[in-house]
């Protein structure tokens, strides 16, 4: 299989690295930085592409993971080509790629990537969608070669998947960096908090979260909820934060 690859950031970088060891050919990374697609073109034995003019138009699968809102761009400069065109993004419409390719597709890996730390995708979920069966039956194929799951959702199953997948992973992890802003302006470090962080994640492998909610505000421990609110009077964004999450884990367990 011949795929040109469309991005050159986390996303790119790891399903390429991939495919690539799993006997697939990277003929091509296409990028707007030209540095990031010499490196990633390098990794995988590919050229590096910069214009649109150069991009070989007989690949296989032409592989799309660049930010959500330059996909439509990116899906105009594939009319026509051979392959089947995939973009990989949670909250974009499979549709947004009509037009582009023998077919098209989402390949989308649920998942958080950055390029220094390497991950094991055979226990990746990856959402697959198709313009037609026989186009499905194909991006199932790369999928599988990649992961020991993979399920088709429709893109607006994908959308909420993603929302979803926001919460959990996002914005949990920007309440990590609030957490090490508070404790370093206290002399306090970051370090103290890690295994109590992976306790919780280990807890809900087999529970739900609801089940396992602990804290001052399921509890309704008023005081507890009081001075801590006191203690964050210089942040009052943090102070916003903290009643916001407060009552709606009261809402959740104790309404």
């Amino acid at each position: 299989m011949n795929i040109v690859c469309i991005g050159s950031g986390n996303v790119a970088t790891h399903l390429a690295i991939a495919l690539k060891a799993m006997g697939a050919e990277i003929v091509q990374v296409w990028s707007q930085d030209s540095r990031n697609a010499e490196i990633l073109a390098a990794l995988t034995k590919a050229k590096p592409v910069l214009d649109w003019q150069e991009i070989d138009r007989s690949a296989d699968l032409y592989l799309i993971a660049v930010k959500d809102d330059a996909i439509p761009a990116v899906a105009s400069h594939l009319k026509g080509v051979k392959g089947i065109v995939v973009h990989t993004a949670g909250a974009i419409d499979m549709n947004v790629l009509q037009g582009a390719g023998s077919g098209y597709g989402v390949l989308y890996p649920l998942q958080t990537f950055s390029k220094t730390k390497s991950i094991d995708l055979t226990h990746v979920p990856f959402c697959i969608e198709a313009d037609r069966p026989g186009t499905l039956e194909k991006i199932a194929a790369v999928a599988h070669l990649l992961s020991q799951q993979a399920a088709e959702l429709s893109s607006e199953q994908r959308k909420i998947l993603h929302v979803a997948a926001v919460f959990a992973c996002n914005f949990t992890n920007h309440l990590y960096h609030l957490s090490s802003q508070l404790l370093e302006q206290h002399q306090l470090k970051f370090d103290l908090l890690k295994p109590l962080i992976t306790e919780t994640a280990q807890k809900i492998q087999n529970a739900l979260p609801s089940d396992v909610q602990t804290g001052p505000a399921v509890r309704d421990d008023q005081e507890t909820m009081k001075s801590h609110l006191e203690l964050l009077e210089g942040s009052p964004e943090l102070q916003q934060l903290y009643e916001t999450l407060s009552t709606s884990i009261k809402k959740t367990h104790l309404l």
